[in-house]
C-alpha cells in the first residue's frame, strides 16, 4: 500500500512539474500550446524534437524559453548548405608542436 501512495505522489509531482513548465513557457510563447506540450513531452521522455516552419513562428524563442525554464544551456546552430559535422561536434587538427620542432600533435578544436 505504501508503494501505491509513493507512486501516486510521484505521478502527482510529475503532473505539477509538467503544468508549471507549460505555464512558464506560455508566458513567452502565445498560441502554440500543442507545440509547447509536444516539445516538453519529448524532452521529459528523453526524445528528440524537430521544429520546422517559416521564419518568425517562434521556434528559436521556444527553445530559448525552455532552456531558461528548465535551467539548461542553449546553443543555436544555423544550418547552411555547407555545414559539416565537424562544425557542430568538433574535430582533431594536426598542428606543429612548438615544444619539439619537427614533431606534430593532434589538437581538438571544438565545433
Amino acid at each position: 500500500m505504501a508503494d501505491t501512495h509513493a507512486l501516486q505522489a510521484e505521478a502527482q509531482q510529475f503532473r505539477d512539474d509538467f503544468r508549471q513548465v507549460n505555464e512558464e513557457v506560455a508566458k513567452v510563447i502565445v498560441g502554440q500550446q500543442r507545440v509547447v506540450e509536444g516539445t516538453v513531452v519529448a524532452l521529459m521522455c528523453g526524445g528528440n524534437v524537430l521544429l520546422e516552419g517559416v521564419p518568425g513562428l517562434g521556434k528559436t524563442e521556444l527553445v530559448k524559453t525552455l532552456g531558461r525554464v528548465l535551467n539548461l544551456d542553449f546553443k543555436r546552430i544555423q544550418f547552411t548548405p555547407d555545414l559539416m559535422p565537424a562544425d557542430v561536434i568538433g574535430t582533431n587538427i594536426m598542428t606543429a608542436d612548438n615544444n619539439a620542432p619537427g614533431n606534430y600533435r593532434f589538437e581538438f578544436r571544438q565545433g
